[in-house]
């Protein structure tokens, strides 16, 4: 960095005497001499902004980028349509330097958004219950699956292999650290075994965890699921959904799951490398003060006006660490604020309609994919906007071939799942058009 910061040797000499060495090198002594570079970055010269500029740009041109090439990649994060108004909003200075309302009283704006997201979560899932504190949809597995296993005593959670592997990994890795153990059970036909499931539910067992739409696009026996969880004495069922989902699907409610989980970014929060995304999660009342993160309720004040608080935080920077029930630190202010003016401007009926065009697009593309016969569905299984297929070409080849067209294809769920062949994870919003599809359809039987 030396070229790019204004340290001179006088300082660097000053500042090592004061910490007791006697050069850099000294500071990277615990790095192995094999993995060390040795050798100063290669680095251009400086150059001016101009240049800078014009140089970035040209590295940033050879991306595919799904603001202007139709994109049928999904697997977590999908190319929705989100409403102009939403970054005119989150974009005012009062929303987008916002931070954690520890005052209410100079915070009444981020609380009372809150309030209506989690308002709006709970009508959309039909549970009693939301919060607004997580990371994404990974996250939310992971901390719904701790709350269930430390609020009835058990051991161990089952997690189905048609979650999201992300999902899977992130949950392992949370319940691991606490002591616990996560037991995946396999697929058959693209969902859940279901009678692996039955076997692998013990008395040990405080949560049974599946998603539905899953990661193949499938959809699970929710209702068969939720019968095998509760069969176990206080044993809860965590149920994963695409949000998207619920427009024109039931509501987790009605299948008598405890806890909804799930990733709301399809909510007006664009597709980017990484996030940052927004994980939600919905529960019936036994587990209200249970919750991770934050609850905000809706009050009156001296006058008698409407305003919001802090109702419940169960966070350990408001409660005793010990008693705190997760470390997670941010409400994801932004993102919950772009799903709650995405709900309240599509509404239940545009909700609804863009859950139907997802729908019907992707079982077009679907019919027109395996027409041929050179692509076989991965399943029989009824799928939403998602669907899984395998051919003689991998992912890679085939994606290869769109991406000269200029069109961002498919996930290779063979990344992550062994015995399935060349599967390709496709997913179809409503923002694709029947154009699209077919030229999408075009290459990929001429690949």
């Amino acid at each position: 960095m030396f070229p790019y910061i204004s340290l001179t040797e006088q300082d660097e000499r000053e500042m090592l005497e004061k910490i007791g060495v006697e050069s850099i090198d000294d500071l990277f002594r615990d790095i192995p001499e094999d993995v060390s570079l040795n050798r100063p970055l290669d680095l251009p010269k400086a150059k001016s902004e101009l240049e800078v500029t014009s140089y970035l740009r040209g590295l940033a041109n050879q991306n595919l980028s799904i603001c202007c090439k139709p994109s049928f990649l999904g697997a977590g994060a999908y190319d929705h349509y989100i409403p102009t108004i939403i970054k005119h909003i989150t974009g005012r200075s009062e929303f987008y330097t916002s931070y954690t309302p520890y005052q209410p009283e100079v915070s009444q704006g981020t609380l009372q958004y809150i309030f209506e997201y989690q308002t709006l979560i709970t009508r959309l899932t039909g549970m009693d219950i939301a919060n607004a504190s997580l990371y994404d949809g990974g996250t939310a597995i992971g901390e719904a699956a701790i709350m269930c296993v430390n609020s009835n005593k058990k051991k161990n959670v089952v997690i189905s292999k048609t979650v999201h592997p992300n999902s899977r990994m992130v949950a392992r890795t949370y319940l691991k650290a606490q002591g616990f153990e996560l037991i995946e059970v396999d697929m058959k036909d693209g969902v859940t075994d279901m009678d692996a499931l039955a076997a692998a539910v013990t008395e040990d067992t405080g949560a049974v965890v599946i998603q539905s739409p899953n990661f193949f696009g499938y959809i699970e026996d929710v209702a068969k699921a939720t019968e095998i969880a509760h069969a176990t004495k206080k044993n809860s069922m965590i149920l994963s959904v695409d949000p998207t989902s619920l427009g024109i699907m039931k509501k987790p409610s009605e299948f008598g799951v405890d806890v909804v989980v799930g990733e709301a970014q399809p909510f007006g929060i664009p597709v980017a490398l990484g996030g940052p995304y927004l994980g939600f999660i919905a529960v019936n009342k036994a587990y209200l003060r249970k919750l991770p993160g934050r609850i905000v309720g809706q009050t009156e004040d001296r006058d008698g006006k409407r305003c919001w608080v802090l109702t419940l935080s169960a966070r350990e920077q408001h409660i005793r660490r010990e008693k705190a029930t997760s470390n997670i630190c941010s409400n994801q202010g932004l993102n919950v604020l772009a799903a709650t003016v995405y709900m309240v401007t599509m509404g239940k009926k545009g909700i609804r309609e863009m859950a139907e065009l997802s729908a019907k697009k992707a079982h077009y593309c679907f019919n027109e994919l395996t027409k041929s016969g050179k692509f076989k569905p991965l399943s029989t299984a009824p799928f939403f906007k998602e669907f899984t297929v395998v051919s003689d070409k991998s992912t890679e080849e085939l994606n290869a071939k769109l991406k000269e067209a200029g069109i961002v294809g498919g996930f290779a769920a063979s990344k992550f799942y062994e015995g399935i062949g060349n599967a390709t994870v496709i997913a179809v919003t409503e923002k694709r058009t029947k154009d699209e599809i077919d030229q999408f359809v075009k290459v990929m039987e001429e690949a």
